[in-house]
Formats: structure tokens, C-alpha cells, sequence
């Protein structure tokens, strides 16, 4: 027997095509049934999303569906997801494969349903935005294998996300909740030719798109598809090594503690700078912040003989417990900005949680800058222009004419007096 018939031999149908045998609905009123031989959902007026769920749970599979989506609506299919009556009294959380029928064209991207919210918006990966089509039937694909996940619309892949919280619950088909837009009562989101494959998985995965960037959620590790790609850890997660003090040769005897794998920034302590400077890269670092913090992520340091520790700064706030949003000018204080000059303003990148891990990404490719927050583009900005030159003048460092200039500089860890936790410090250095 072929490879391919083996395959197609090992299928299983999670829908008979006649009724929900095998399935149960969980947390709100949406009905669900059997149209012309598809699972429909409709939209009613509620406050929860309602989901669709398999009784039996999976673990390492390949899963294959196809979903067409009325006007306005928005769903998802959830894998390896749980229901536990510890967890927000039983809740549907866990994995979500977006299905998206708006402009923002997030299909095939991973949502962490009511828990840690989005892993991998598919703004990280705009080629396959075009994958989906409204008022279609689109073909999604999900390859849960270990602790890695990759999702395809029409044969296009779109996300690739190494994680390591949940390995195995049910799967669900989801109608959103309409919150405020009435006029999408009574609308349908149909399924059909849902299929899973159990058997020999990791023979049958997809073969690898080193083009697709990954995101992988397992602190202070690389994957083998990260190393192919140049990237390289910045803090071991165990010991000093690569950094010392911004004004001394060592690492600071005090305000630095490393626990549990983090690297946690404790009152009364200097900041810290890498060892080697850096001109063009992309840097990625997980942060937590607690109650009214404020940190901050510098690049282009260079400590001069007067002890200056100045660079543009991604800046890291509690937003909503600091008064430096409204202290600068149009929000250029706020989380995700370029401190005292430009303001992040993708408002929705912005709804993160205190206490809970975020993760920032610094591009910096020759005066071409970005400032990405939870997979979310913030800033954009180009150095050693008019306009550049223009925003430092009238910002704190105006008498540094010169500011964000350099060619290449330290990467900073600010201490500003507040506990800060940063993990999975990671860089890429680009050509």
C-alpha cells in the first residue's frame, strides 16, 4: 500500500453527514444542525460565543475542514481545547484557528481562547492574509504534532507556532457572540468534510516553509527552525553571560536577580547592556510587568565617558497605573512606543494584561525601524530623516542633536526602580 493510500485509508470523519453524533454544545445558546449535509451554526442574541465540541479528545493529529461564512461574521475552530470546571466554571479555552471574514483577514491565525489570548496574529505573516475568500467554502488544514502547531487556508500555510500548554483536549466549531451588532442575528456558519488523521502523523506532516516566520512560545529555547534562520539567544536563562552593567565592566552585584528562568529587574539596581554592540537585527524579548511599572527596552547605546545611557527606548508600561501615558505628547510615553517621540497607536495591539507575559519585537534594518507588541506592528519609523530630526528636537534629548543616529550600539535592559521580569531573549542580526 502507497504512502498516500495509507493515508486516505486512516482518515476518520468527525461528521457523518446526517446528524451530531459525537458532539456536544458548550457555553452559549447559538443552535447548531444538520443543513442539507452540513453542520450549520446561527448567530443568536447572547453574551457568549457558543462552540460545537467533539466528545472524544485529541493529541497529535492532522485536521482537515472546510468553512464558508455568512457576512459580518467571525469564527474559529478550536483544537486541543478543554472545558474544566476549575477553569471559569468550565469555560471553553485553548487553541483557536481564526476564521475571519473581515478586513482584517486573520484566518489561519492562533488565538488562545479566553486564556492568554493571541499567539500569532497574522499580521506576522501578511502573504497569507489572501488565503481566505468571503462567501466561499475554504479548506483549513491543522497539524498538531508535540508541542508544534501549523495551520493552512487553500494550501497556503500561515502560521507556525511552537507551544507547550496544552497537548491534548477536543476539538470545536465556534458562532462568535454578536455583542452590539443586531442585524447579524439569525446568520450562519456552515461546515462540512471535517476529517482527522491520528495514525502516523509526523509521516504525513507538511514539509517545512523556512519562509514562515515561527513564533515559539517555550522560554529561553530555540527551535531547530529558529537556528536555521540565524536566530541566536542573547541570555542563556541560567547566568550573566553577555551582559554587564551599563556604567561597569562586571554584572551589578544588586537590583538583578535570575530565577526560574528569568531575568528580573529588582528596585535599586543600575541597568544592564549587552557585551557586543549591534547594527542591523531583529531582537525579541518577553516581558512582565507588575502594578504601575515602568522599564523599557533600549538600542544604539553607547555609554559615553559621561555615563550616558541614552538610546531609543521601546517603552514598558502599565498604561493604566502610570502617569507617563499622558505625561509626553499624543501618548509617546506609552507601552510600545518610542519613548518621548513616537506613539504606538494600533489600539488593538495595545489590550494586554498586567502580570501575564508579552512579548516585543524591535526591527531594525539600516534607518528603517518597527516596534511590534504580541505579534502586532505598533511603530514604524525611519532614523536620520527631516522628520526624525525634527521629533528629537523638541523631546527630552533635543540637546543631543545626534540622537538614535549610530551605526550600531548596546542593547540596554532598563531598571527604573520597578520589578520587571524579562525571558526568551533572543536576536537575529541582519545583513
Amino acid at each position: 500500500m502507497s504512502a498516500a493510500v495509507f493515508a486516505e485509508a486512516n482518515w476518520q470523519k468527525l461528521f457523518n453527514g446526517k446528524d451530531l453524533s459525537g458532539w456536544v454544545i458548550r457555553d452559549g445558546k447559538a443552535p447548531f444542525a444538520v443543513e442539507d449535509g452540513v453542520i450549520a451554526g446561527t448567530t443568536v442574541d447572547g453574551p457568549a460565543n457558543t462552540f460545537l465540541c467533539t466528545e472524544k479528545d485529541y493529541g497529535d493529529f492532522i485536521l482537515e475542514f472546510e468553512i464558508k461564512i455568512d457576512e459580518g461574521l467571525n469564527s474559529g475552530v478550536q483544537i486541543r481545547s478543554l472545558s474544566r470546571k476549575d477553569y471559569k466554571n468550565g469555560q471553553v479555552h485553548g487553541y483557536q484557528v481564526e476564521c475571519d471574514s473581515s478586513d482584517r483577514a486573520w484566518s489561519g491565525s492562533i488565538l488562545d481562547e479566553a486564556r492568554r489570548g493571541w499567539l500569532y496574529p497574522l499580521e506576522k505573516n501578511p502573504k497569507a492574509q489572501v488565503a481566505f475568500k468571503q462567501l466561499e467554502w475554504n479548506k483549513f488544514r491543522a497539524e498538531a504534532y508535540g508541542n508544534h502547531i501549523r495551520t493552512f487556508v487553500n494550501g497556503i500555510e500561515c502560521i507556525d507556532l511552537i507551544d507547550d500548554v496544552t497537548t491534548k483536549g477536543f476539538i470545536g466549531l465556534q458562532v462568535h457572540r454578536i455583542g452590539s451588532k443586531k442585524q447579524l442575528i439569525g446568520r450562519k456558519v456552515r461546515w462540512r468534510n471535517l476529517r482527522i488523521l491520528t495514525t502516523d502523523v509526523k509521516k504525513h506532516l507538511s514539509k517545512v516553509d523556512y519562509s514562515v516566520p515561527q513564533v515559539n512560545m517555550i522560554p529561553n529555547t530555540l527551535s531547530e527552525k529558529e537556528k536555521r534562520q540565524g536566530w541566536k539567544l542573547l541570555w542563556d536563562g541560567k547566568t550573566t553571560t553577555g551582559w554587564r552593567g551599563a556604567k561597569l565592566k562586571g554584572f551589578p552585584k544588586k537590583g538583578w536577580n535570575i530565577r526560574h528562568g528569568r531575568l528580573m529587574a529588582v528596585p535599586s539596581g543600575p541597568d544592564i547592556v549587552t557585551v557586543n554592540k549591534f547594527r542591523n537585527f531583529e531582537l525579541q524579548v518577553n516581558f512582565k510587568f507588575t502594578e504601575g511599572a515602568n522599564s523599557g527596552i533600549k538600542y544604539f547605546v553607547d555609554p559615553k565617558g559621561d555615563g550616558s545611557t541614552l538610546g531609543c527606548e521601546y517603552q514598558i508600561l502599565d498604561d493604566e497605573n502610570h502617569p507617563d501615558p499622558t505625561a509626553g505628547v499624543k501618548g509617546n510615553r506609552s507601552l510600545a512606543s518610542v519613548f518621548d517621540l513616537i506613539p504606538a497607536e494600533n489600539i488593538r495591539g495595545k489590550k494586554v494584561k498586567r502580570f501575564e507575559w508579552n512579548r516585543a519585537r524591535i526591527l531594525v534594518n539600516g534607518d528603517h525601524v518597527e516596534h511590534w507588541l504580541n505579534g502586532m506592528k505598533m511603530v514604524e519609523y525611519q532614523r536620520r530623516t527631516q522628520m526624525w530630526r525634527a521629533l528629537v528636537a523638541g523631546s527630552k534629548y533635543h540637546a543631543r542633536p545626534d540622537f538614535g543616529e549610530a551605526e550600531q550600539g548596546h542593547i540596554l535592559l532598563q531598571n527604573h526602580g520597578d520589578e520587571v521580569h524579562f525571558r526568551s531573549i533572543k536576536i537575529r542580526e541582519l545583513e
